[in-house]
Parts: C-alpha cells; sequence; structure tokens
C-alpha cells in the first residue's frame, strides 16, 4: 500500500485517496453548484448618449471626459471644492475687557469688584 489520504467534511469521511488516486467517493457527493473562489467584477463602460452641445453619439467614459474638457463643462456634483482654512480672528483680551468695562454700568462694575473682593 502506496500513499493514503482521508478527506473529511462537516459530515463526516467524503473520500479516500491511494497513491492520489480515488478510491472511494460517499455516496450522497454532489459537487458545489458555484465555485468558492472569488469571481471577477467587471464594470461596464457607460451607455451610448447623444451629448446636448453638439448632438454627436458618446460611447465611452473617456469621450465623456474628452467632451467636457474641450467645451470647459463640468458635471454638477462632481466639481472640485476649494477648501480655505478658517483662521479665528486675534483678539486683543484687553481690548475685549476694556469694551466690556466700558458697556458696564457703575452699579454692575461694582457688584462684580464686591464679589471679587468677597472672594479673597
Amino acid at each position: 500500500m502506496g500513499r493514503y489520504r482521508a478527506v473529511f467534511d462537516g459530515n463526516g469521511m467524503l473520500a479516500e485517496y491511494e497513491d492520489e488516486e480515488l478510491v472511494w467517493l460517499r455516496e450522497d457527493y454532489k459537487p458545489p453548484n458555484a465555485s468558492d473562489l472569488a469571481k471577477p467584477m467587471v464594470i461596464r463602460d457607460i451607455e451610448p448618449y447623444k451629448n446636448m452641445i453638439d448632438g454627436r453619439m458618446i460611447s465611452s467614459r473617456s469621450e465623456h471626459r474628452e467632451l467636457l474638457r474641450r467645451h470647459n463643462c463640468v458635471e454638477i456634483g462632481n466639481e472640485k471644492m476649494e477648501t480655505k482654512p478658517i483662521v479665528p480672528k486675534k483678539v486683543d483680551r484687553r481690548q475685549v475687557l476694556h469694551q466690556q468695562l466700558a458697556d458696564m454700568s457703575d452699579r454692575q462694575a461694582n457688584k462684580i469688584i464686591k464679589k471679587a473682593l468677597k472672594g479673597r
């Protein structure tokens, strides 16, 4: 007897091989309908359409891009947005406090000063 190999699945022994030759196969075995391997994915090109600019038929994405480029057009929703960072304004703290104190009445200022002195 040469080299022996048994193949098992979830239901028990599936097949037996001797010297790489199949000698026994379970009776209820059915080959799988589809392969477990990944299937290639193919993206279709666009359907041909009549363009609104000059009436010619466009049958591929490259023709579509070329048409847009040639006539300086942009698809709505696909334009590139320029983002500008928001720079916060530099505020002078002294200036802000001075402005707040200038807007206050004497009564409000005295109340704040009293609170500050009580806290010491």
